[in-house]
């Protein structure tokens, strides 16, 4: 096989890596968590989903893009409390993510994208992406898988507000698409509100597709779920899953088209006097 159609980063050679950088490969970086689902979903909801819409999307581009291995545990502490659930604190998520993408950069790839499926990570992901870019010769991107699949879920939805938060109508039709051995139906019990949302609240809400409210509270999710669940899962199915993966994937695939070809731009410093103190790193 030509190596330029292989789709995993860790199953190349180092000299075919060279070739990978040659070709101006994008690198996809799936980085979740492993956290309770619930009852009906295994720990491993927010790397399964991220990964599988990341190497459906590599299909779709297969010798523009890599998937890089995934990166599992994330920031998760309010969810301790439920069994399995491992956290790292954020100081440590953010630069250990940050020495993988300086690598990538360091080993001369221009473009990479980070696709996280966990929520806690959304932010995290995006400020390590902006250093990342600010730090290397590269660009770094970062999304959601979810936010790709905002109108697929919508065309296909039964659940209100809030059934689409944690272990819901969305994730759980995705894992029933993908793998539905592993998904325990008959154990699936719908709760609305959660960690960060109250049913009913006027500005306490949380919806993976719809958005959050006007303000945030996040407690333990303990406090707030019996199960651990933050939606409908009961109205999932394998067919809404179909949908929502194969839209997640296409989008993910035309973005890479997009920023692969994206200029950087060349930085200007405007400054008419550096001031000797503070010496900012890669600045002055």
């Amino acid at each position: 096989m030509d190596s330029l159609d292989k789709i995993y980063y860790d199953e190349l050679t180092w000299p075919e890596i060279n070739l990978a950088v040659q070709a101006k490969k994008v690198l996809f970086l799936p980085i979740g968590s492993t956290e309770q689902h619930g009852h009906h979903l295994p720990l491993d909801v927010d790397n399964f989903l991220a990964r599988s819409v990341c190497i459906e999307a590599a299909k779709l581009a297969q010798r523009e893009s890599l998937v890089m291995p995934t990166i599992s545990y994330g920031y998760n502490e309010h969810a301790q409390d439920f069994p399995g659930t491992i956290h790292v604190t954020y100081e440590h998520f953010i630069e250990y993510c940050l020495d993988v993408c300086k690598s990538v950069a360091y080993a001369g790839f221009e473009r990479v994208i980070l696709v996280d499926g966990h929520g806690s990570n959304e932010h995290l992901c995006e400020f390590i992406a902006r250093r990342a870019t600010l730090e290397t010769d590269a660009l770094f991107a970062s999304t959601m898988w979810t936010n790709l699949a905002v109108d697929a879920f919508e065309s296909v939805r039964e659940s209100g507000y809030g059934g689409a938060a944690h272990a819901c109508e969305l994730e759980t039709s995705a894992y029933l698409f993908l793998e539905p051995s592993r998904v325990q139906m008959d154990l699936a019990q719908d709760h609305f509100g959660g960690a960060a949302g109250v049913e009913g609240s006027k500005f306490l809400h949380v919806d993976l597709t719809r958005g959050i409210g006007p303000v945030k509270v996040v407690r333990w999710t303990s406090s707030a779920t019996l199960t651990g669940v933050s939606g409908a899962p009961t109205l999932a199915t394998a067919e809404k899953g179909r949908t929502i993966v194969q839209a997640a994937a296409q989008n993910l695939a035309d973005f890479l088209h997009e920023f692969k070809h994206m200029d950087k731009g060349q930085r200007v410093d405007h400054r008419v006097v550096k001031p000797s103190l503070p010496t900012l790193p890669d600045l002055d």
